[in-house]
């Protein structure tokens, strides 16, 4: 947590996942979950933001108001300025004419394209000076990561937004993100990313499951966070703070954004997802294209693995929750809800003292089973299905391997996720997430590390629980 406090005369808005309890003296939310206890003069000024309020100009209501904010218990409610700060826009681009021609227009900011040794620099040097950007161009391709760093060189502002040449940016996208920066704890900010709708269905697809769209919903961005990172797709940044942790990492083609967003928000301050403002990203051309896509996400884990260790975790779980779903995949259910029991009276004993701290206690520890079981779902389908193949031919295990690759997606689809019939979405799904596993494990063989295929199991209850729990007194 920082200890820069929140500007004053912001608003506030609770997170989606927040429940207050006890007249609002109890907080349960944020990411990770954690209970917070407030005094009664405490809760009356958070319940006074919550009701729209703006934040006084007062130390203690603006520390107590940054702890909210870095918990995810709470958001920034923005309002978009009339006289943003100067920015610069780098647009890495290679053979992107096209692209770049739509998207030069909706930028309205000064633009610095840098060509990253196209074979047809030419025609993005005249789509460059058709809409009047400067144009740097490299001799050798370096990726984007390389290439956004030799765009930050000519960069003179405070701030620079990086901005790939497949998006369009929508009216007044900077005085919308920029506001952001108020909060000087703030270092990043990035829009939500959403795929350009079309009539086929690869296009219907896209719109419901690009890897690019983190939701609806704002966050503060961190490794094991509900939004754990975010794409540079569209990334506004301090000048200062992105050479404080050196930049890019040119040594990534793929994964260099996550590999910063994690060390800007370990390292130096905020992130923040800011999915009020929406930019639209064109989709890959064609279906072998973007499983191709999702095939180098998943190979990028493996060096990620290398650097951030578990936070690339492809499951995050408690021991207890592994033990009560794999008994349960075992074929002995009661036994593994015995488990899941014992699990949640333990979670009980650590609640005591709290208001209707049993029930309270109950509930989390029941949601937190469920999404374990959800997450470990997931990595079996994306991550760990050669494991699962293998497992499969053991006859006990093969109806829970089945439900695991098909229930979750069948889920999306029937909560609204629709590009076409159930059975084509839950087949097209699974194929995306078996697209990641084939880059993953592909790279895993050649670099002879397996470490982004461990889970991250945590202690529950203990030190490195779900579940944190903290006063403030007003």
């Amino acid at each position: 947590m920082t200890d820069q406090l929140p500007p004053a005369g912001i608003r506030l808005v609770a997170d989606a996942g927040l429940r207050r309890v006890d007249d609002g003296r109890v907080l349960i939310g944020g990411s990770p979950l954690r209970v917070i206890t407030l005094s009664d003069a405490g809760a009356a000024v958070v319940s006074a933001w919550l009701d729209g309020a703006p934040l006084a100009a007062v130390k203690s209501p603006r520390a107590l108001a940054r702890r909210l904010l870095d918990a995810g218990i709470v958001h920034p409610e923005v309002t978009p300025t009339l006289s943003p700060p100067p920015v610069t826009v780098v647009v890495p681009a290679k053979d992107d004419a096209d692209d770049l021609d739509r998207l030069l227009p909706s930028i309205r900011q000064p633009t610095l394209v840098v060509d990253d040794a196209s074979d047809d620099g030419s025609s993005l040097a005249a789509v460059a000076e058709r809409h009047d950007a400067a144009i740097v161009r490299r001799d050798v391709n370096g990726g984007p990561g390389a290439a956004r760093m030799t765009g930050l060189a000519s960069v003179s502002t405070d701030f620079v937004v990086f901005a790939d040449a497949d998006v369009e940016m929508p009216n007044g996208w900077w005085s919308s993100l920029a506001p952001h920066f108020d909060d000087p704890a703030v270092v990043a900010v990035a829009p939500r990313i959403v795929s350009a709708p079309g009539p086929t269905l690869r296009e219907r697809y896209e719109v419901v499951h690009s890897p690019l769209d983190l939701g609806s919903e704002p966050a503060n961005v961190a490794p094991t966070r509900r939004v754990a990172y975010v794409p540079t797709a569209v990334f506004a940044i301090r000048v200062a703070a992105l050479e404080a942790v050196g930049g890019f990492d040119p040594a990534l083609r793929v994964g260099e954004d996550v590999d910063l967003v994690w060390r800007l928000a370990t390292e130096i301050g905020t992130v923040r997802y800011a999915p009020e403002v929406e930019v639209r990203h064109r989709p890959r051309h064609s279906w072998f294209a973007a499983f191709q896509q999702r095939r180098a996400y998943g190979g990028s884990s493996v060096a990620l693995a290398a650097r951030h260790g578990r936070w690339v975790a492809p499951a995050r779980c408690s021991r207890w929750s592994v033990a009560a779903w794999g008994v349960t995949a075992a074929g002995f259910p009661l036994v593994g809800t015995g488990i899941a029991a014992g699990s949640s009276a333990a979670l009980v004993r650590k609640f005591e003292g709290l208001p209707d701290g049993g029930r309270q206690a109950i509930r989390i520890a029941g949601w937190g089973h469920l999404q374990a079981g959800l997450g470990l779902a997931g990595a079996l389908a994306r991550a760990w299905w050669p494991i699962a193949l293998v497992v499969g031919r053991v006859r006990r295990f093969r109806p829970a391997l089945l439900a695991a690759f098909v229930v979750p997606a069948a889920w999306r689809w029937w909560k609204g996720s629709r590009p076409t019939d159930v059975v084509r979405s839950t087949a097209l799904l699974i194929a995306d997430e078996m697209a990641y596993g084939a880059g993953l494990w592909e790279q895993v063989v050649r670099q002879r590390d397996a470490r982004a295929l461990v889970p991250d199991l945590m202690e529950w209850p203990g030190r490195r629980a779900a579940v944190e729990t903290d006063t403030v007194a007003d």
